[in-house]
């Protein structure tokens, strides 16, 4: 089974940069010690870089997308984001599998269908195709456990 994952696309990066998903002006911040997890390529700030603090509704744009109405499950959250200059992200599962995930799966009508823990080193291949055996799955967000906080999106292939 194939899959995408994707990082935040730069023309939605560019629109969080006039207006987030809440309605508000991004805040600029200085990530002063580095690490700052970045969105839109899926990678770590810098130490001194400047960065954006927006709100994203990632499920709002994949039903925006697909044309679908997510109801309850349109929910937001803080991310961060290059401001000019990103890379873009690189192909496959990003950086070393060094933190424990969530896996949330919704269905193409936009409803979630479940969760699936994803343990520190666990083999990300692995769950993702589990995930997809799931005729019904669409999507996957990844997810950080520590906070809740969207990662990345993954979509069939």
């Amino acid at each position: 089974m194939s899959h995408d994952i994707r990082a935040i696309e730069p023309d939605v990066v560019g629109s969080l940069l006039t207006m987030d998903d809440a309605g508000r002006p991004p805040q600029m911040v200085v990530d002063d010690e580095g690490g700052s997890p970045l969105r839109c390529c899926l990678g770590k700030a810098r130490p001194g870089e400047r960065i954006a603090l927006v709100t994203y509704a990632p499920l709002r744009r994949w039903a925006a997308e697909t044309r679908v109405d997510p109801g309850a499950y349109d929910e937001q959250g803080p991310i961060f984001v290059h401001l000019t200059g990103c890379p873009g992200a690189e192909p496959g599962w990003p950086g070393a599998h060094t933190s424990h995930r969530m896996l949330r799966a919704y269905a193409a009508d936009g409803h979630i269908l479940g969760g699936r823990y994803l343990a520190e080193g666990a083999d990300p291949e692995v769950a993702l195709k589990e995930a997809f055996e799931d005729e019904e799955v669409a999507v996957v967000h990844v997810r950080a456990i520590e906070f809740g906080c969207f990662q990345f999106e993954v979509r069939r292939g």
